[in-house]
Formats: C-alpha cells, sequence, structure tokens
C-alpha cells in the first residue's frame, strides 16, 4: 500500500512542457525503514548551531529559500502568496531547522510530519558559501536524527537531477534506498546577470 502524502506536498514536476521557460528533471524519491546510527561531529574551528525557527517570518523563509535553493531551480514556495506560505510553515507539524556558522545562517532543514507514519525532510541544504567545508554530513545527520524524533514508520526524501551532484550519493551513504524516479518539466528560473565590474 502507498503511504499517503503530506498535504503540503505539491507536485514537483510536470509531466510535459507548459507554456513559459520549461527545463527537464529527473526526481528520485528515496525512503528510510529504520532509524540509522549516525554520529558526524561537527567541523573543528568552526562555531556551529542548529535551532529550530519556531513561527518564521515569511520574509526570512523566502530568504532562506531563495539563498539555498535558487543555484538548484527551487521553484515550488516562489509563487505562494504570504498567506499560502505561511500556513504551510506555521502549521504545527511543520519544522524549520536553521544551522548557523559563526553567527550566520549556513542552512535549512525543513521536515514534515503531518503524516504519522511517513515524515519527510521537505527541503534542506547550505547556503553557497558554505559548501565543501564539511558541514554536509554534520547538517544532515542530525536533521535525519530529527526526522525520526517523532517516532515514524519511515523517512522520506527527494533529490532531483539540478541539486548538487554529490547530493543522492551522500543520501544513499546515510541509508536512504531509491524508491522510484520520474522524468518531467519545471520552470526555469532566470539566473540574474552579473554586475558590471567598476571602473576606478
Amino acid at each position: 500500500m502507498t503511504a499517503q502524502r503530506s498535504p503540503f506536498a505539491p507536485a514537483r514536476i510536470e509531466h510535459r512542457p507548459a507554456a513559459g521557460d520549461q527545463i527537464e528533471v529527473t526526481v528520485t524519491y528515496l525512503e528510510q525503514r529504520e532509524k540509522p546510527a549516525l554520529a558526524a561531529p561537527p567541523p573543528s574551528r568552526r562555531k556551529t548551531a542548529i535551532m529550530r525557527a519556531e513561527n518564521p517570518p515569511v520574509h526570512f523563509y523566502r530568504y532562506l529559500y531563495e539563498l539555498i535553493g535558487a543555484p538548484y531551480n527551487w521553484v515550488s514556495r516562489r509563487r505562494m502568496s504570504d498567506d499560502e506560505l505561511a500556513s504551510i510553515i506555521h502549521h504545527e507539524k511543520v519544522f524549520l531547522y536553521v544551522l548557523y556558522v559563526d553567527g550566520v545562517p549556513a542552512g535549512m532543514a525543513e521536515i514534515d510530519a503531518c503524516v504519522a507514519d511517513t515524515h519527510e525532510l521537505k527541503f534542506f541544504g547550505l547556503a553557497p558559501d558554505f559548501i565543501g567545508a564539511g558541514l554536509g554530513r554534520f547538517f544532515l545527520a542530525n536533521a535525519v536524527n530529527l526526522a525520526w524524533s517523532g517516532g515514524p514508520r519511515r523517512v522520506r526524501l527527494e533529490t532531483c537531477s539540478l541539486d548538487h551532484p554529490a547530493a543522492l550519493p551522500l543520501y544513499q551513504k546515510f541509508g536512504f534506498a531509491v524508491i522510484d524516479r520520474r522524468t518531467g518539466f519545471i520552470e526555469r528560473l532566470a539566473r540574474p546577470e552579473k554586475p558590471s565590474p567598476k571602473t576606478p
């Protein structure tokens, strides 16, 4: 029997191109059936903290979503109104955790626990300035432990062909198994033009 999906799980892809600029993606769905034994110490010489953002302001969530997701074409929350977005991120079964490194936001992990037996790691990622510093394993280990803390039967997440190339191998190293793959189309985000160099 297929596990029930959260009400905050809109389809990520369309099966055929729609009007506008679209890009083809393959989405990989992964699942853990038991809590893994994870112990990833924080990187040395970095002051790290993971804090839950309780009822985060919509503008703060949008800041994190853009900072972390724009390089990987995260689009599902961009077109939502403030009220629509607030109804999700302020839900009592949705948990937003922010990774801070040396006092500044460096990553986000959103856990959707609306379905009692299936908790989803809905969004997970690091800010560009903190990729490659050994923080991904530390943050993911903690995020997975937090997803299991509510007592589900399984934890799920998804990644796509636009995400960082290390994402899928890392999830598999953490014990996530592929349960499905689907190919479709999503909106392509416009890349901002780089500013011209200033003349002296």
